[in-house]
Parts: C-alpha cells; sequence; structure tokens
C-alpha cells in the first residue's frame, strides 16, 4: 500500500471524525439564541442536547460491537448519513418555527426528534473509524494515530462555534432562514463528505477494533480513554465501584455535570447579561465557547507535558482552578469577565479531565485496561444525560445558580479528591491514558 493512499485515507478519516463535532457543536452556539426568538423554554432547549447525548451512550457500543461483523466502511457511512439527515432535518424544523409554521414547542419537540437520528445514527462513525485507523497502523503507530484521530474532537468545538456566527442566512425569496443557517451548511458537509467516504474510502484490513466515543459537545475534549479502549487487549473486568477506581469515578461524574452545567448556560447568561437581541448573541457566545475550549486544549496539549503533574496533582489543581473560573463566570456582567471566567474554568477542566483518566488506568493493571477505559468513556457522556437540563433548570431559578452550584460541588469534590484518591508512583506520560 502506498505512503499517498495511507495519508488520503487517515486525512479522510481525521475530517470525518472533526466534522461531527464541529456540527454539533456549530447547533449548541446558535440553539439558546433561537430558543429565545422563538419563545421556547431554556429547559426545551437543554433537553434537545439530553436526548441526544443519551442516545450516543447507548447506541455506541452497540455499533462499536457491529463495526466487527458489518465491517468498518460501512458503519462510517453509516454514522456520516445519520450526521448529514438529522442536520438536514433540524434545518427544515427550525425554519418551520422560524416562519411561524410550528409552534415553539411543536418546534423544538420535532428538532428533538431530529437529534435523536444524529445520537442514534451519528455515533457509528467514531469506534469504526477508530478500527480503520488502527487496521493500517503498527503496533509502534498505533497510540499515536488514533490520539490525533481523537484531537479531531477538541478541534471540532473550536472550529463549530467559530463558523456558526457566519453560517447564520437571511431570506430565501419570502422564506426566512436566520438562525437555521449552520445546519444547513453543516448538512450540506456531510453529504459531500458521505461521497468522499463512498468513493475513496478503502475497504478495512486486519481485526483491530474500535471503541465507544463520548459526546463530543462543547468541553468535551478527549481525555485519551477511548484511545485506550481502542487498544487494550481484551482482559480483567472492572466495576464502576470496584475500589481501585471508585474514587476517580465519582471523581469524573461530578466534575463533568459541573462542567456541563457551566458550559450549558453561557449562551443564555450572554443574552441576559450582555441584554442582547438573542441572534446578537450568536457572535459573543462563539467567542466565549472557543476561549474555553482553546483554555482545555492548552492545557492537554502543553500545558501538562510541560509540567509533567502527576494523575491527583492534575485533578486537585483542576479542581481549584475550575471551581474559581465557575464563581468569576457566575458574577461577571460583561463579555470580557464571562470569557475570562469560562477561559479558567475550561483551563481547570482541561487538567482535571485527563487527570481523572490517567489516574483510573494507573489504578489497574494491564489486563483491565480496556475494562476502565470503556468505564471512563461511559461516565464522560452520561454526564450530558441530565446535566444540561440540570444546569438550565438551576439557570431559569436564578441566573449566577449553576455556576456557583457547580463551584460548590467542585469545592466538596476537591476535598474528596484529596482524602480518597491516592498518590500515582508512575508518571502519567508514559500512562497509555495520555
Amino acid at each position: 500500500m502506498s505512503r499517498v493512499r495511507i495519508d488520503r485515507t487517515f486525512a479522510l478519516l481525521f475530517v470525518v471524525m472533526l466534522a461531527i463535532a464541529a456540527g454539533n457543536n456549530a447547533l449548541q452556539s446558535v440553539l439558546p439564541a433561537l430558543g429565545r426568538s422563538l419563545g421556547a423554554s431554556d429547559s426545551m432547549v437543554a433537553m434537545a442536547f439530553s436526548v441526544s447525548a443519551l442516545l450516543w451512550m447507548v447506541a455506541a457500543p452497540y455499533w462499536a460491537n457491529r463495526s466487527e461483523r458489518q465491517g468498518r466502511r460501512a458503519m462510517v457511512l453509516v454514522g456520516v448519513a445519520g450526521f448529514t439527515v438529522s442536520q438536514a432535518l433540524c434545518g427544515v424544523f427550525l425554519v418551520l418555527g422560524i416562519n411561524g409554521w410550528l409552534s415553539p414547542i411543536a418546534t423544538f419537540v420535532a428538532f428533538i426528534l431530529g437529534r435523536m437520528l444524529y445520537g442514534g445514527f451519528g455515533s457509528a462513525a467514531p469506534p469504526a473509524v477508530q478500527a480503520l485507523a488502527a487496521g493500517r497502523t503498527s503496533r509502534e503507530e498505533r497510540t499515536r494515530a488514533l490520539t490525533l484521530l481523537a484531537s479531531a474532537f477538541g478541534l471540532g468545538t473550536i472550529l463549530g462555534p467559530a463558523l456558526a456566527p457566519y453560517l447564520v442566512l437571511g431570506h430565501l425569496g419570502d422564506l426566512k432562514l436566520g438562525l437555521a443557517g449552520p445546519a444547513f451548511a453543516f448538512s450540506a458537509a456531510g453529504a459531500v463528505l458521505w461521497v468522499a467516504v463512498a468513493r475513496w474510502l478503502p475497504r478495512e484490513e486486519g481485526s483491530a477494533h474500535g471503541a465507544a466515543v463520548s459526546y463530543p459537545t462543547i468541553g468535551g475534549q478527549g481525555t485519551g480513554a477511548s484511545v485506550i479502549a481502542a487498544t487494550a487487549e481484551r482482559g480483567e473486568r472492572v466495576g464502576y465501584l470496584d475500589p481501585r477506581v471508585r474514587g476517580w469515578m465519582i471523581v469524573g461524574f461530578v466534575m463533568g455535570h459541573a462542567q456541563v452545567m457551566a458550559g450549558q448556560a453561557i449562551g443564555f447568561l450572554l443574552i441576559d447579561r450582555m441584554h442582547l437581541p438573542p441572534i446578537e448573541a450568536i457572535q459573543p457566545t462563539g467567542l466565549v465557547l472557543m476561549m474555553g475550549a482553546g483554555a482545555s486544549l492548552l492545557a492537554q496539549w502543553g500545558l501538562i507535558p510541560l509540567l509533567d503533574l502527576k494523575p491527583r496533582q492534575l485533578v486537585l489543581s483542576g479542581l481549584a482552578l475550575s471551581a474559581f473560573g465557575c464563581v468569576l463566570t457566575g458574577s461577571a456582567t460583561g463579555l470580557y469577565g464571562i470569557a475570562i471566567g469560562y477561559a479558567i474554568a475550561s483551563l481547570g477542566f482541561g487538567f482535571a479531565r485527563p487527570g481523572f483518566t490517567a489516574g483510573s488506568s494507573l489504578a489497574v493493571g494491564a489486563a483491565a485496561q480496556g475494562s476502565v477505559a470503556g468505564k471512563v468513556t461511559s461516565v464522560n457522556g452520561a454526564v450530558y444525560v441530565f446535566g444540561p437540563s440540570i444546569g438550565i433548570g438551576l439557570y431559569e431559578l436564578w441566573r449566577p445558580l449553576p455556576y456557583l452550584t457547580a463551584a460548590a460541588w467542585l469545592v466538596i469534590l476537591c476535598v474528596y479528591a484529596w482524602l480518597s484518591l491516592r498518590p500515582s508512583d508512575r508518571d502519567p506520560g508514559a500512562s497509555p491514558a495520555q
């Protein structure tokens, strides 16, 4: 097989992962403004992502297993098709609501149905992409290749909000398109990508397996768990309450909910604190989300390798930093303060999430790596099921409440982690978790 073919294949797989994450995050950045412009409740907006995340969490392991039987290329096509059709349907339903042909409640019920296709079928692509990449690399190259593919989700969290304000459309004759524009744009991109996959992605070779990947949403940068699951040998099964990993699982679960609560309310906070019409809030919302995603990636790609902190140190410093950032975000009254506060909180989460992953991995032996990685991925995905609704429900009671609640949880969790988590004798940089 020639080098050119390998490069083209890997680039195509990278774009698949990038598009799925960017399209999801583009919608998340405009949906608060859309909900407000339609007069829908903030809780209805949160529900749209909770339902999609739940289906993703349930369906991703199913697709990962099915790709073993029906082929990875076929599952990539299923995932890209699910993403494309979901975006198109969401765009159509939003146009119906924007033009007054559907009530706000009916619009968001229909939107949730469209998002269910994304959660149920879009989740077929990432495990298959992992398996294809793993099957085309040597054992020595595999972890690096899969880590690079996983980083596409992190880049998507930046690219989606960055593009969203520029994809808001005007009128098509008498038809208002407006905030439905990003959905149509990413649907068109998905259609082009599906054709490219069908034409250029070669049939798989080898027997490497893929792993379920947690929901690609704001703040959900990869931590390496799915890479471990895809590269680890099948062996010992470890439960969530196993004494070796129980403390790490509690940290990941509580911290993840705090992160989702903080991220989900950002769009609404900017609209209310800056007294902006919904459509004018899209650009500052995208800017704040980009700063948060960039801060997380700075921690994971730059500061963690530079500082060489152990998992327990990463968790403790990250929790303290994110708690401080949440307080700043909730108390800020302008764009600058909200952006700085959210970036600090995201920087903290960028430390703590890899610490959770690495600590869980180092707590068990080689035979249990695949099982623990699956648990970590499951926890990372589970927080998006109820986290958005909890955050928005608290926001509707009092605007700073989701941030102050998240900060309080993080402080308590920091004390728990200090008392419960054991220091690691190994460098997390040497662990497959990183």
